[in-house]
């Protein structure tokens, strides 16, 4: 888990030098297309009769194939248009509380704690998008509100698919929701794009893999997997570790400033999860 959330922390600035390459619907494609193809040779040996999927499963894909779909589109259109590094820290540090705050609903279960977590990380948040200073309507800029996208929709898909593996082996169920994406990408890209492209190209064939085998393959193959064995609570607070990876790596490789506000807010952010968590 501690690998795959590094995996994540590098993709963010990795999808904003990719968007120099592609349009959206093609990476978003070609992502999950290649991330299928990586995740093969651990499924090849597996069976199971998709005959015997039941209808709860087969809604269950098909909403993670299509939340999969516009939040990778989010994530590469965000990360365009706004700063990665930024993007990176409230994504991960508001979609634990996010996941935190559909599973209460769901079990009807709150303490004192947790509030006060919640209370914290949405603090955290406003402080990462300098709401206080820009006020509200920064929240609904266009540079951030596809981050703002970005938090709710993963926080929907850490409980749907914590509920999607109890009936079929985790590796297929990663196997098919990757699949199934890459399908409903098919209508949107643009094969004049995608056959012009160079795809020996060196900066573009090492964020690409770090971006597709790297944080899809492998990183949310992981996380999908880990759910519904340490709950969804739990392992999205794994995601902790990524904002400040996501910050220094865009640092370093696209020389966007490390700003206070984000650095504060994260902190509070990754304290409103551990008074979440905290038994």
């Amino acid at each position: 888990m501690s690998l795959a959330m590094i995996s994540w922390g590098i993709a963010w600035t990795n999808a904003k030098i990719l968007n120099e390459f592609l349009g959206y619907y093609n990476l978003v494609f070609l992502r999950f297309f290649f991330g299928f193809i990586a995740i093969l040779p651990f499924i090849y040996k597996k069976t199971y009769s998709l005959k015997g999927l039941s209808k709860k499963s087969l809604i269950n894909i098909l909403s993670m194939g299509l939340f999969f779909f516009i939040y990778n589109y989010c994530f590469f259109k965000g990360t365009d248009l706004g700063k990665s590094g930024m993007g990176g820290v409230f994504v991960t540090t508001t979609n634990p509380i996010i996941t935190f705050i559909i599973i209460s609903f769901i079990s009807k279960k709150i303490t004192n704690n947790q509030i006060i977590g919640i209370i914290l990380g949405c603090i955290g948040g406003f402080i990462i998008m300098d709401i206080f200073n820009l006020g509200i309507n920064n929240i609904f800029d266009m540079k951030n509100r596809y981050f703002v996208f970005c938090s709710i929709i993963w926080g929907l898909m850490t409980v749907i698919m914590s509920y999607g593996q109890k009936e079929i082996d985790s590796i297929i169920y990663i196997g098919i929701c990757y699949f199934v994406t890459t399908l409903i990408c098919i209508p949107f890209i643009n094969i004049n794009e995608l056959s012009s492209i160079d795809f020996f190209n060196t900066k573009f064939l090492i964020n690409f893999f770090f971006a597709s085998i790297g944080a899809m393959a492998f990183g949310t193959s992981i996380y999908i997997y880990y759910t519904p064995r340490l709950g969804p609570i739990q392992t999205s607070a794994f995601i902790f570790s990524v904002p400040f990876i996501a910050l220094f790596t865009a640092f370093l490789v696209l020389g966007e400033p490390i700003s206070i506000n984000v650095i504060v807010g994260g902190i509070i952010s990754i304290i409103s999860i551990y008074i979440i968590n905290k038994k």
